[in-house]
């Protein structure tokens, strides 16, 4: 059977990262390594400036888990380097507890664990939900758990490519179907708000409403507003190659060794 590491950033006692281990339990061996608390939009980062502890935990279906104080990115990086001694044929991020669409991806740690998943040589997938009372997470763990099967009876994806998988909070007859998709476009609101310390100095909010999004047929976006799953691949390569001939003719010629940089 195929082994599979889950991880998440909402915490390792998330319903979601539950909802979604009950259901590629069904296709495979798991194994949870998930941090101990919640490090939403924390973007893809590593701990290298202090130790990491790992602890055993038991999750709300009497299930055994591995807990820690590192990061969702910590998580994948101590699996793939031995800490989790069988070995991995596919690492799955989630489920989030809101959308990861369009710029999302870049604060997003979910997609952070994915993408060290990546990183590491594995066949790697984040998943998520639309936001809403009630989660219907029976529903993104059933789709997790078939793009998972699809993905490993096809030996995998290209190296250095992860799926992010978006999901509508419906229940599962009411989804209108998938759609493969690229990333649409994010609006965010943030707004800075200064407050005043006990001492009098200033501090500082990053706040503002819920981003918007365009909502462009083909798009991540598109597809979770009109009831589809959305399933966009990523590639860790992200290089604007259209730009490198145009890119190349400004600089080349100006910045080579034979030639003394000046600012005109």
């Amino acid at each position: 059977m195929p082994h599979i590491l889950i991880t998440n950033d909402d915490g390792v006692h998330s319903p979601g990262i539950l909802a979604l281990a009950q259901a590629l339990r069904e296709i495979g061996q798991v194994s949870i390594l998930a941090p101990n608390r919640n490090w939403s939009v924390t973007g893809h980062n590593k701990t290298l400036h202090k130790p990491m502890r790992v602890w055993p935990v038991t999750l709300a279906d009497g299930s055994e888990a591995l807990t820690t104080d590192g990061g969702p990115s910590d998580c994948v990086a101590l699996a793939a380097m031995g800490l989790i001694e069988d070995p991995i044929d596919m690492v799955i991020s989630g489920i989030n507890n809101r959308p990861n669409l369009g710029d999302d991806i870049t604060y997003s740690g979910t997609v952070a664990a994915a993408m060290e998943g990546a990183i590491s040589g594995y066949p790697a997938m984040a998943i998520s939900i639309e936001e809403g009372e009630p989660y219907h997470w029976e529903t993104a763990a059933r789709a997790a758990a078939r793009i998972a099967r699809k993905i490993l009876q096809n030996d995998g994806m290209p190296a250095g490519t992860l799926l992010n998988v978006n999901v509508p909070n419906l229940p599962e007859d009411a989804l209108q179907g998938c759609q493969v998709t690229r990333l649409g476009q994010r609006h965010y609101h943030d707004q800075l708000i200064v407050r005043e310390a006990p001492d009098g100095k200033p501090y500082y909010w990053i706040g503002g409403g819920p981003p918007t999004s365009t909502l462009e047929p083909g798009t991540d976006v598109y597809a979770l507003a009109h009831g589809y799953i959305s399933v966009t691949p990523l590639s860790l390569d992200m290089t604007h190659d259209a730009f490198l001939d145009t890119l190349r003719g400004w600089l080349e010629p100006s910045l080579t060794a034979a030639n003394s940089i000046s600012p005109h």
